[in-house]
């Protein structure tokens, strides 16, 4: 698909830029040493153990033995994406170099991030084993958010998930319902989360389809909310229980003088990366969401 680059008169003053937020679900990211690598380069190892409980205490044999197992389980690696642009040389220099110059970031703001976050929350989403509202619905009301707060904290309560390190991520129009309350219950409730991550709905879905920037329907790439797929209206998240970390980020630069098909700037980006959870905490993660479309 062909560049299209307006040529600037004499200087560029502003720059009109999309309006994007940064990725999100960053703070999700694993440390690395709690993963190591597998056999094969598509996979990783992660450690996960098991033991006994406790068992009756004798005066005359003293204590019963108890087995602990750590074993290794296999994760593969789940995403891999990536793209090259070549803006020419005289197209930048015309530009202010700014069609080279700005490219880099842009494409990090507008598409990198938000594809990070909806793939991270469509696959944590669409885990088996998760808890989840029974009904799907379309939250109406601050009131009615704070009931539905109250019904997944509880279940996780239940499940005995961990109070500390709970991720509240939300849409900003449910959140600022709530934010409207402000009552002693509602600041309560915000308050008993680690951190609240407001997202936007075009990140927020159960299921997305990545398009494939080759196909003559997919080219501008990117992603999509997948047919079937959900709006989300909030997910509670347990940090410990997620697996989420790159292997390989690259963001090469190659210049004119370096080019060897073209006059003109290469940018090339690919990301490869894992978002799982730990099969022994898929409890950790709690999704309500809107009927599907």
């Amino acid at each position: 698909m062909a560049n299209s680059i307006i040529l600037s008169k004499n200087y560029v003053p502003l720059l009109d830029q999309v309006y994007k937020k940064a990725a999100l679900s960053t703070i999700l990211n694993t440390n690395d040493a709690m993963a190591r690598a597998g056999q094969k380069a598509n996979e990783i190892v992660i450690p996960k153990i098991s033991m006994d409980g406790l068992a009756d205490y004798s005066r005359n044999s003293g204590y019963t033995k108890g087995d602990v197992n750590l074993t290794w389980e296999t994760v593969k690696f789940n995403y891999d994406r990536g793209r090259i642009f070549e803006v020419d040389y005289l197209d930048n220099e015309e530009t202010a170099e700014v069609a080279f110059g700005m490219l880099g970031a842009e494409f990090q703001r507008t598409k990198v991030a938000p594809e990070a976050d909806a793939f991270t929350f469509a696959t944590l989403a669409g885990k088996q084993g998760i808890s989840k509202v029974g009904t799907p619905a379309v939250i109406s009301d601050g009131a009615a958010l704070l009931t539905a707060l109250i019904a997944g904290k509880t279940k996780m309560d239940e499940d005995e998930v961990p109070e500390e390190n709970r991720i509240l991520f939300i849409t900003p129009t449910l959140h600022n319902s709530v934010m409207a309350l402000d009552t002693t219950k509602s600041r309560e409730i915000l308050n008993s989360f680690t951190s609240i991550v407001r997202v936007p709905q075009s990140r927020f879905y159960t299921a997305i389809e990545l398009l494939d920037g080759k196909s003559e329907n997919e080219l501008a790439g990117g992603y999509k909310k997948a047919a079937g797929g959900a709006d989300i209206n909030f997910m509670i998240v347990h940090k410990p229980c997620v697996i989420k970390f790159d292997k390989h980020i690259a963001s090469d630069i190659i210049t004119p003088e370096a080019n060897q098909h073209g006059d003109g700037y290469i940018q090339k980006y690919r990301k490869y990366g894992l978002v799982d959870v730990y099969e022994n905490k898929v409890a950790g993660i709690y999704l309500h969401h809107k009927p599907a479309a």
